[in-house]
C-alpha cells in the first residue's frame, strides 16, 4: 500500500476538485497517492475534461509523482483503490435550483440541505451512494468511502441503517470551518484552537473551546456574539447575545434556518420575488469557475473558489484520509456510528462528533448529554433524519410524507403533502424508487 496510493473522486467534474488537488499536493509526503481518479457521469464530461486538465497543471507545477485519470467509467476506477470520496449532485444544479424554488413559492425555507430541499436532495442521492457502495464492496473491498454528498446526515444515517458496509464515513466542512473563525476572532493560528463538537450534520454545537489548552469557552461565546460568522452559502443574520449566552454552545452557521426561521425566510422570499435562489448564484458562480478553469496557465487553486461555499473541504478531506492512512490519532469531526458517544440518540444512531482518527476509523468521544435546551430541537431532526433514510431506501411515499411533516421548517402537514407532490413530480427522473 505505501507509496502506491490509489484514490478515486465520484464527481470529479465539480468545482471544488481544484480544492481536493491542492490537499493532496500539500500532502504528499506523508499521503503519496499515486493515483488519482476522477469519475463523473456523461452530462458532466465537459466540466470533467476542464476541471481535469487544471488538476493536471497544479500536479504538474508541484513537480510530484501523481497520476490524473478522467473517467466516465466508475468501475474501472474503483479497482484497487484505497480511497473513494463523493462529491455528486444527482440532477446537477437544475435540481437543487427545484429544490429552493418549489419550497418557496409555497412560503417555505428553500436550502439544498435543510426542510424539503434536503429531503429531496436525500431521496435522489441515497440509491446512487448505495449503488457506488455495491462496486466498491465487489472492486475494492478494502477502500474507505469518505462522502462529502449533502444531505451527509441522512444519507450516513442510510448507509449506517439500511446496508452492511462499515468503512463509510461521513464529512462536511462547517466544522472546521467554525473551528477556523473562531481562531480569527482570538487572532491565532487555527493549531492552537481545540473545539470539541457533538450533534448531527448541519445542526452540531460547538460545545468546548481551548486555546493552547486551557478552557475559554466563555469567552469565545462572547468574541462570537459580536461578530457575523457565518459561511458563503448562509446569510449572515446576527443571532441574540442573550440566547446565545444561554445556550452556552456556539451554533453552526445553518443553526440559522431554526432559530432565525422567519428572518432567513424573509431573506430567501425576497431574493426569489427577484428572480434568485441561492442554486441560481452558484450555477453563475460555477460557470465563472470553469470560465477561470479552461485558462490553460492557470496551475493553482483560484481564489475565487471560495466564494462557493466548500472553503476548507481540502483541509477536512485530506486530514481525514492522512489520518486513516498514517493512524494519526487525531481529533477530527466526522459523521458517524453514535455506540453511546452522545445520550442523546440511539447507539445505531449517525452522529457528527470530535472523534480520534485511527487506521481502523474514527472513534467518537464521548460527550454525554448535549446541553438540555437543544435535545428538543436536535431529537426532532434526528427523527426527521431517520424517516427520510427510510423513504429514500424505502420508495414509500407515506413515509416521505410524514418525515416532511415533522421537519420543524414545514408549519403544516397539508403544505407538506403539496410541496411533497409538486417536489415529486418535478424530480420524478431521479427518484426511481417511488416510481415503481
Amino acid at each position: 500500500m505505501k507509496n502506491c496510493l490509489k484514490v478515486v473522486t465520484i464527481g470529479g467534474g465539480s468545482s471544488y476538485t481544484p480544492e481536493l488537488i491542492e490537499g493532496f499536493i500539500k500532502r504528499h509526503k506523508e499521503l503519496p497517492v499515486k493515483e488519482l481518479w476522477l469519475v463523473d457521469i456523461e452530462e458532466g464530461k465537459e466540466k470533467l475534461e476542464i476541471v481535469g486538465s487544471l488538476a493536471k497543471r497544479m500536479v504538474k507545477k508541484a513537480g510530484i509523482d501523481m497520476e490524473i485519470h478522467l473517467t466516465l467509467d466508475r468501475r474501472e476506477a474503483l479497482k484497487d483503490a484505497n480511497f473513494v470520496t463523493t462529491q455528486l449532485r444527482v440532477g446537477l444544479l437544475e435540481a437543487r435550483i427545484k429544490d429552493e424554488r418549489i419550497p418557496l413559492s409555497h412560503g417555505l425555507i428553500g436550502q439544498e440541505t435543510n426542510g424539503a430541499g434536503g429531503l429531496f436532495k436525500a431521496l435522489r442521492t441515497v440509491p446512487v451512494v448505495f449503488d457506488i457502495i455495491k462496486d466498491i464492496e465487489e472492486l475494492c473491498p478494502n477502500a474507505w468511502l469518505i462522502n462529502f454528498t449533502n444531505p451527509t446526515g441522512i444519507i450516513s444515517e442510510a448507509v449506517f441503517k439500511y446496508t452492511n458496509f462499515k468503512k463509510y464515513i461521513g464529512l462536511c466542512n462547517v466544522p472546521i470551518h467554525l473551528k477556523n473563525d473562531v481562531a480569527k476572532l482570538f487572532q491565532v493560528e487555527p493549531d492552537r484552537i481545540y473545539m470539541e463538537f457533538g450533534g448531527l450534520n448541519h445542526m452540531v454545537y460547538g460545545l468546548k473551546v481551548c486555546l493552547d489548552g486551557k478552557d475559554v469557552t466563555k469567552e469565545a461565546i462572547e468574541r462570537f456574539i459580536t461578530t457575523k460568522i457565518s459561511m458563503e452559502n448562509i446569510k449572515a443574520i446576527d443571532f441574540n447575545p442573550e440566547f446565545v449566552r444561554a445556550l452556552g454552545a456556539i451554533p453552526c452557521p445553518y443553526h440559522r434556518y431554526y432559530y432565525k426561521t422567519k428572518e432567513m425566510l424573509v431573506e430567501e422570499l425576497d431574493e426569489f420575488k427577484k428572480g434568485k435562489a441561492r442554486g441560481q448564484v452558484v450555477k453563475e458562480l460555477e460557470d465563472q469557475l470553469f470560465e477561470l478553469y479552461k485558462d490553460e496557465s492557470l496551475d493553482i487553486k483560484p481564489p475565487q473558489l471560495e466564494k462557493r461555499g466548500g472553503a476548507y473541504y481540502s483541509d477536512a478531506a485530506c486530514n481525514l484520509i492522512s489520518s486513516i492512512y498514517n493512524n494519526k490519532q487525531d481529533i477530527q469531526v466526522v459523521n458517524t456510528l453514535n455506540n453511546g458517544a452522545i445520550r442523546n440518540f440511539k447507539d445505531d444512531h449517525a452522529i457528527e462528533v470530535s472523534s480520534i482518527i485511527t487506521s481502523q476509523g474514527p472513534k467518537p468521544l464521548s460527550i454525554g448529554y448535549l446541553p438540555e435546551c437543544t435535545d428538543g430541537l436536535v431529537s426532532q431532526i434526528k427523527s426527521f433524519e431517520s424517516l427520510a433514510a427510510k423513504a429514500a431506501v424505502t420508495g414509500d411515499y407515506e413515509t416521505a410524507l410524514l418525515a416532511l411533516c415533522i421537519n420543524p421548517l414545514v408549519p403544516s402537514d397539508d403544505i407538506a403533502k403539496v410541496v411533497l407532490d409538486e417536489m415529486m413530480e418535478a424530480h420524478k427522473e431521479y427518484l426511481p424508487q417511488f416510481n415503481k
